[in-house]
């Protein structure tokens, strides 16, 4: 089974790269197949005609909304200023245009502030249909009508960090609020790396969203577990990573893998193709024991199976 794959623009954008440069590197970059933006971010001082003319060969699987500035620091969805909280859903609705225009086919949403700090400072449960309302409007205006297409809001779970506790902060938590919107065209997005945070284990998230149908998107990164690190794909935890691989094929994942890693100290181009050949290398791995092997030994239960597979895995 083969994957599409697309990078981080701020991987270049921080190196001080453009938008521009970043397209560019990606169209030369191998493995690459789809672009992923953020907005507005990625879009304020470009033109969306030009970004169409450079990315050439490149498709567009979508956009990630991101709320910046003070306004939105008290929250998102769950802002008590009514003039911030329909910024905040005009917002999803402006992205989803944009997605539209490019072709693209998935708007992510991470809910960065909409969490607490202290105790007694959130009432949780109107803040949690705040959530459920506001991704429903964004959810209707993205839904396909008067021949326009279809866009999927997807919604991407972290524990913590931008608060101490976030409202969405797992991947129970996700499915839990997916029921709530009730909505076709909603669903998640698994940070592998935020999982790896919640200590929840990552493959599990995938069986419970794809077996819903919910699974619109992943961002594969790596970390030890107690904070977005941001680091290469499989480089600390190769075993949860071979898991992860085995259940996407299991359930057939079709969409984009996104790396959505951080290279601090490492050349952006160099590191984005590390994340595809290390997805690519175990993605073989998977292949050359056998996906009926696997299957065997999950339903063994048997600890010493699965430490020989794991051995085999690392010859």
């Amino acid at each position: 089974m083969s994957f599409n794959y697309a990078g981080r623009f701020n991987s270049f954008v921080f190196k001080n790269a453009t938008v521009y440069d970043a397209i560019d590197s990606y169209t030369r970059m191998k493995g690459i197949t789809h672009l992923e933006f953020n907005y507005p971010e990625h879009f304020t001082g470009y033109d969306i005609e030009e970004i169409i003319r450079r990315k050439g060969h490149l498709g567009v699987n979508g956009l990630a909304v991101r709320w910046r500035g003070p306004d939105f620091k008290p929250g998102n969805f769950t802002n008590e200023n009514q003039h911030t909280r329909d910024k905040v859903i005009a917002m999803c609705r402006d992205a989803v245009d944009v997605c539209r225009k490019l072709d693209g086919s998935v708007i992510t949403l991470w809910l960065e502030n909409d969490g607490f700090d202290y105790p007694f400072q959130m009432d949780y449960e109107r803040a949690f249909y705040q959530i459920v309302d506001g991704v429903r409007e964004a959810a209707d205006y993205a839904a396909g009508s008067e021949g326009k297409k279809e866009i999927k809001i997807s919604i991407e779970y972290k524990p913590y960090e931008e608060r101490n506790f976030a409202m969405i902060d797992s991947t129970g938590m996700v499915m839990y609020l997916l029921s709530e919107i009730d909505r076709p065209n909603v669903g998640c997005t698994l940070d592998f790396c935020h999982m790896l945070m919640k200590h929840d284990n990552p493959s599990y998230g995938i069986a419970l969203a794809a077996r819903k149908g919910k699974l619109f998107g992943l961002h594969m990164n790596e970390g030890y577990g107690w904070q977005d690190s941001g680091m290469i794909f499989g480089s600390v935890s190769p075993v949860l990573a071979m898991e992860f691989i085995y259940y996407l094929r299991l359930y057939n994942y079709q969409g984009v893998v996104f790396f959505d890693t951080f290279p601090i100290r490492e050349d952006p181009f160099q590191e984005t193709q590390a994340n595809i050949d290390a997805f690519e290398k175990i993605n073989a791995l998977v292949d050359k024991i056998g996906m009926d092997k696997i299957a065997r030994v999950i339903r063994s239960k048997d600890g010493v199976q699965v430490s020989r597979l794991m051995l085999e895995m690392l010859k």
